[in-house]
């Protein structure tokens, strides 16, 4: 999802909305938001039914809970939830059960009477059937009734406006027809147009469940505490929650880290299949970091703590898979328009059609039958659940394969790439740089510390490598003052009057860092790094795809050069932030369709100004921020099968709109003409809404 908007004095809230169902309730409560004064951005998570705002001063929670209610649905923010989420298919068991359970009870009485029963046996059918539908359908039928009324009270209408007006005729019409003694009776369709209607909301439901579901069980797959060893030794249990940064953890083998660290004493080996996908356990020893959720196999080990509660990595993940949201990709724009449509038109053409047919001399009875299964038919359901159900469905297998998806519309996106831009440094390596030892053998021991100082500033690969090997070697930072990091040139700062800098060396052949004290020359430190595995194949796979890929690299032409050989793309070295969002803008100029994957700060810029963005995990707050995906695994082949997956997506949502339009073009026809009963519209409108939801069920293997 893309980074929403940052203004002064700015405040971010966020509200579930339990009643969103489709993609008409998304637009109704974004536009409901946005007309007042005060509301500066309104994005819908249909996923988890929330919707964060960004707002100013001047409004707050409790004003955004009015304005979400005056477009018809109740909110509450997030934190006055109950603990156990909220499911969205609950709800809606009960009244389904019902529906169905009086739907075939009715349909048995319904069979005797199609097959001639007459007289005393047909009114009676007919009189026990109104005592099992009508409770059944008063109560079954109670989600698109609300739904229906609160629309109708702001003198606004929704899809469940001609829903409830269909299911209300049709049961006051064979309610007449049963009082009069009539041959007819459509209590049948009522109920089974409910149950239908309630069974593709409950499968809908179950797959935004679904998506949700890996958002809590990640979160819950971190300890609940940690054993913390005191300043003499001893340890004393601590919630999660209580755990501060400089803390001692003592983990033992077989438990899982409460919070993120670096490990002080011991060494072991850790699952880290949650975070990453990859069920490779990794070994990590005294020096290392070791993440919050993973489990240790081998031996306890003794764990600083670096971030705890809402800072660890799993919290971050589970905040960008929270995030995933289907954004306003084109698709999703026609489908909210049709929602906006869809009422007004289906009342006219009902209404059209009911006249039509008392000027051609049919009785207000056959006339307002006919009109009630138009009013039935031509929900567009189906329409409404072609995009989102896609997405959902998709992100989770990606989710499953150590891909987050931050923003639904970036399936539509990269479904469309033929252009490729791929960093080096943390993107085909694994931004796990190692420091040359000898040269850091000469620092002096005022030179190492303030190494130690400039790195610590900054979250590049580079700099996070150098403060580890020094920390490990026992340094102790020196203080700085004036500290600021320039994206693609380095950290400065001053140091008892003089100044201070970690940056890219200009001349330098092979990946290193340049460190300036004024304590004597300039130190030029080599850094080595590690290409992940899989990059040569994953590059020839997205080739194969019909991208074309390229590194843009900020580093020296001879210090890419050697990466470049061993994945076999061409680079362009040096290249600045600029340089690097430039070159983006005149490939988009030029109508080609960029891909930009990149971690670092100097990559943020082109990660935005791209058509689509990819990062590692380990990029940086503002690189995370950028991308559109974030994979958390050491592989490259996050990219081809994400690529692949998105494709397989937009593949399902065309097939889904065909279905939508496909079978409105047959049935609304058949429907006027008066072909159609109202059981037979609600059997046909229903099957097309679950029709859709089966078909994007394919998406399930889509990151295979």
């Amino acid at each position: 999802m893309t980074a929403l908007p940052q203004f002064p004095d700015e405040h971010v809230s966020v509200l579930a909305v339990p009643g969103m169902h489709c993609a008409g309730c998304m637009s109704k409560v974004e536009r409901g938001l946005l007309a007042h004064d005060g509301v500066v951005a309104a994005r819908v998570n249909l996923s988890s039914r929330m919707v964060t705002v960004t707002h100013d001063g001047t409004v707050d929670e409790g004003d955004l809970t009015h304005f979400i209610a005056e477009a018809g649905f109740e909110a509450q923010p997030r934190r006055k939830q109950a603990e156990r989420p909220y499911s969205a298919v609950k709800p809606l068991l009960a009244p389904l059960a019902v529906a169905a359970f009086a739907a075939m009870n009715v349909m048995l009485l319904s069979v005797s009477v199609w097959s001639g029963a007459e007289g005393s046996t047909r009114e009676l059918f007919h009189w026990i059937s109104a005592l099992i539908a009508l409770p059944a359908i008063g109560f079954a039928g109670r989600p698109f009734f609300r739904s229906a009324w609160g629309a109708l009270k702001r003198g606004t209408t929704n899809m469940d406006v001609p829903i409830s007006l269909g299911v209300i005729i049709a049961s006051g019409l064979s309610l007449y027809e049963t009082w009069v003694g009539g041959q007819h009776a459509w209590f049948d369709g009522a109920l089974m147009l409910l149950t239908f209607l309630l069974a593709g909301r409950v499968l809908d439901a179950m797959m935004r469940d679904r998506a949700r579901s890996g958002v809590e069980a990640l979160v819950s797959q971190a300890a609940k505490g940690a054993q913390v060893v005191g300043a003499d030794g001893s340890l004393t249990y601590l919630a999660a929650e209580d755990l501060q940064p400089g803390m001692v953890m003592r983990v033992a083998t077989g438990e899982r880290l409460a919070a993120d660290g670096e490990i002080v004493s011991g060494r072991s080996r850790f699952d880290q299949s949650l975070l990453t996908g990859e069920s490779r356990p990794v070994a990590l020893a005294q020096g290392e970091t070791a993440l919050a959720g993973t489990l240790n196999l081998e031996a306890p080990v003794d764990v600083r703590v670096s971030s705890a509660g809402a800072d660890t990595t799993l919290a971050e993940i589970a905040r960008l898979m929270e995030a995933s949201t289907q954004d306003r990709s084109r698709y999703v724009r026609i489908a909210d328009r049709a929602a906006r449509l869809y009422a007004p038109a289906v009342h006219s053409l009902a209404l059209l059609t009911v006249v039509g047919w008392l000027v051609a001399g049919a009785s207000l009875y056959q006339a307002l039958v006919i009109g009630v299964a138009v009013l039935i038919i031509t929900c567009p359901c189906a329409l409404g659940l072609a995009v989102p159900v896609s997405q959902v469905v998709a992100s989770g297998a990606l989710m499953r394969a150590g891909i987050l998806v931050k923003d639904g519309s970036a399936f539509e996106r990269l479904a469309s790439i033929d252009r490729a831009l791929l960093d080096k440094t943390g993107t085909l390596t694994l931004g796990r740089p190692v420091p040359d030892e000898q040269s850091l053998a000469t620092l002096s021991e005022d030179e190492a510390a303030i190494a130690l100082a400039l790195a610590s500033h900054s979250r590049h690969p580079l700099s996070r490598a150098l403060e580890k090997a020094l920390t490990s070697n026992g340094i102790v930072s020196a203080t700085l003052t004036n500290v600021i990091e320039r994206a693609g040139e380095g950290v400065f700062g001053t140091c008892e009057g003089r100044a201070v800098a970690l940056k890219r060396p200009e001349t330098s052949g092979t990946t290193a860092v340049l460190l300036q004290t004024g304590l004597g020359p300039d130190r030029l430190i080599p850094v080595a790094d590690t290409l992940r595995p899989d990059a040569r194949d994953a590059i020839e796979l997205l080739q194969a795809q019909g991208i074309e890929c390229s590194i843009l690299s900020g580093d020296t032409a001879r210090g890419a050069a050697g990466v470049a050989r061993e994945v076999g793309l061409t680079v362009q070295a040096n290249a600045r932030p600029e340089d690097k969002q430039a070159l983006v803008a005149r490939l988009r100029n030029a109508d080609r369709k960029v891909l930009m994957v990149g971690d670092g700060l100097n990559d943020g810029p082109a990660l935005a100004a791209a058509n689509v963005s990819i990062a590692p995990g380990s990029a940086s707050d503002v690189g995370l921020q950028a991308a559109d995906f974030v994979f958390v695994q050491d592989s490259l082949s996050a990219l081809p099968r994400t690529v692949r997956a998105s494709r397989k997506t937009m593949q399902v949502v065309k097939q889904n709109f065909a279905l939508a339009i496909v079978y409105n073009l047959f049935a609304v026809p058949l429907a006027v003409a008066g072909l159609v009963t109202p059981l037979i519209a609600a059997i046909a409108m229903s099957a097309s809404s679950l029709l859709v939801v089966a078909n994007s069920l394919r998406l399930m293997r889509a990151a295979k």
